[in-house]
């Protein structure tokens, strides 16, 4: 891919070394959602403390919401420290049913939550596929884990097997990324709180209240059903309301659009501006096969943590002056939120609507034929709030028998499961036609 290897590169210090065992690490955080937050263990305050982590503070968990909803303006370190929290409450909510979770498989879960999202790129899911081609957060979440896992010197080897779901006890990794994990009982209920959309609010704490573990599998009281439920009506139209609000996706797609032309513009030698992390990123075409040479990977994952939202926004205000049409167009319709329109539809536009639009927008922008996708776009969103496959979630009867929640609820949730797909054509506000 022509990545250099010979190159001065971000090298982050290991600050567990360099962290001194006078200072008290068993803090408490004042969350506006969850309380207050204990810090149970010297090493969770320590991978709070790294670069890699506070990196976090940095990232919206929301991505561009904010532009629809106001106060829709938290961050990863928050939904991180709210995970944290939620899964020592499940640890000690099986512990008091019986359920056998040694110390070191405590903190060993609590260590996956709480990076279960530190390979998140500027502005979350809006970025994943853009800067870094075809590598999903998770993966990148993974090679962080495990750089780090070796700056503390193998303390983070149980956490990676949890995350990896190569943990013998299950269900330790079913509480960091399963149908019903401590991250989605988090961001539900805190991305409702922000944004103010009252319908995503949930019952996590009796949720978790009403956990169990049967077979190695995470299982809930048939008491707590309509909480689960509840749950999963809360999740669909979270949804549809906030994460696939049409206006987000517009936003979004133009974000992506931004960065694909600067992209293109560098690699046709055109002088732009950037921090010089985000510009590495740029010149270089990263594949996913590239992080399976560990020389490349540190390189890349290294450029990477130097990345935030401010790096993308900075550049974008720049842009807007930037002598190409394309660039500077779109950096603008984001800078002053002047967005694009968005169509939602059941079925495929047709071809005649999209390049009547584009011709539209050949007029008005006076732009190449060739770039005119970069105004006139479609797509694709999915939404299923309810996944049923091999960890479905299970519900327990005082017979000690467990069905699916589906077979168990007596309100039918072949909605709620049921992928829903919905095509969308999105283009400036300028180019409506009649």
């Amino acid at each position: 891919m022509g990545i250099p290897t010979k190159i001065c590169y971000f090298r982050s210090v290991t600050y567990a070394r360099m962290s001194k065992s006078s200072i008290n690490k068993r803090k408490i955080i004042n969350d506006p959602v969850l309380g207050f937050i204990n810090l149970q263990s010297d090493l969770i305050f320590d991978l709070i403390e790294h670069p890699f982590f506070q990196r976090l503070r940095r990232i919206r968990q929301l991505g561009l919401s904010n532009l629809v909803y106001p106060g829709a303006n938290h961050t990863r370190f928050e939904h991180a420290l709210g995970s944290l929290h939620l899964m020592r409450t499940a640890i000690d909510a099986l512990r008091n049913k019986g359920v056998e979770i040694t110390s070191e498989e405590a903190d060993a879960a609590s260590v996956a939550i709480l990076l279960h999202d530190i390979g998140h790129g500027p502005f979350s899911h809006a970025l994943e596929y853009s800067l870094v081609k075809g590598i999903p957060h998770e993966k990148m979440s993974l090679l962080l884990i495990e750089q780090l896992n070796e700056e503390f010197e193998g303390k983070l080897q149980m956490a990676i097997r949890i995350f990896k779901n190569e943990y013998p006890k299950k269900f330790l990794h079913q509480l960091v990324a399963g149908q019903l994990d401590v991250d989605r009982l988090d961001y539900l209920r805190r991305d409702s709180f922000y944004s103010g959309v009252i319908e995503g609010t949930i019952g996590s704490d009796r949720i978790i209240k009403m956990m169990h573990i049967k077979d190695d599998h995470l299982v809930v009281d048939k008491k707590g059903i309509y909480s689960v439920e509840k749950f999963l009506i809360a999740r669909r139209l979270m949804y549809w309301q906030v994460y696939l609000h049409k206006t987000v996706i517009a936003a979004e797609h133009m974000l992506i659009h931004i960065l694909k032309r600067a992209k293109e513009l560098v690699h046709q030698g055109e002088e732009l501006f950037a921090p010089p992390a985000l510009l590495w990123l740029l010149k270089n075409t990263i594949e996913p096969g590239d992080l399976a040479n560990r020389q490349l990977s540190g390189i890349i994952t290294n450029h990477f943590v130097q990345l935030d939202d401010s790096d993308i926004l900075s550049s974008i205000k720049i842009w807007c002056q930037h002598p190409d049409a394309v660039l500077s167009i779109l950096s603008q319709s984001i800078i002053h939120r002047r967005l694009f329109r968005i169509i939602l539809s059941e079925k495929p536009f047709p071809a005649p609507q999209i390049e009547k639009l584009k011709q539209a927008a050949r007029l008005v922008y006076s732009v190449d034929e060739r770039d005119l996708d970069y105004f006139v776009f479609t797509g694709e969103i999915t939404n299923s709030a309810y996944e049923p496959g091999e960890e479905n979630i299970l519900i327990a009867f005082q017979n000690n028998e467990t069905c699916d929640l589906r077979d168990a609820s007596d309100i039918d949730l072949g909605a709620l499961s049921k992928k829903v797909k919905k095509h969308f054509l999105c283009y400036p506000k300028d180019l409506d036609i009649n």
